[in-house]
């Protein structure tokens, strides 16, 4: 998840967007209702993908995103990443289906949030085929350029 702060976006670790990748037992093995789920092939973790229990932050993201997706009721899907070498092979998708498996067994979720960069390459295209946008933050100067998706909760 560092490779991806510091070599696809470009700005590094950050303290108060970043602590859950430090952290991750306190972030994810320590709250039942929060998951990491991490793709390893020998010994190189190849993926990654994350659910939190929390919405998106206003700011940076507009107030009405914040408020449409509120803590404790939205699950948020972070940390999806695929190293570049085993893209195009399924597992963001296989990585994003088992976090909302996991959303759909989890009491208290209403919906399945997410926001992405569409300045990485491939990530917009990817969302497309498994959510529906909510908002392009690129359009809007005041706020985060991210693009916001929702993921409908699957049947159980």
């Amino acid at each position: 998840m560092l490779d991806t702060f510091y070599h696809v976006f470009g700005h590094g670790y950050i303290p108060r967007w970043h602590a859950d990748v430090i952290d991750p037992a306190t972030a994810y093995f320590d709250n039942p209702r929060q998951r990491l789920f991490v793709a390893v092939l020998d010994e190189e973790v190849v993926g990654t993908a994350a659910i939190r229990a929390d919405g998106p932050n206003s700011p940076p993201h507009a107030p009405w995103i914040a408020e449409r997706y509120p803590s404790g009721t939205t699950a948020q899907l972070f940390r999806v990443y695929v190293r570049p070498t085993h893209r195009r092979h399924g597992l963001a998708r296989a990585l994003v289906d088992l976090a909302c498996r996991f959303v759909a067994d989890t009491p208290g979720y209403d919906k399945i949030y997410l926001h992405t960069n569409a300045a990485v390459e491939g990530a917009e295209p990817f969302w497309r085929t498994v959510a529906h946008e909510i908002h392009d933050g690129r359009t809007d100067p005041h706020h985060s350029p991210a693009v916001h998706f929702e993921i409908p909760i699957p049947s159980t």
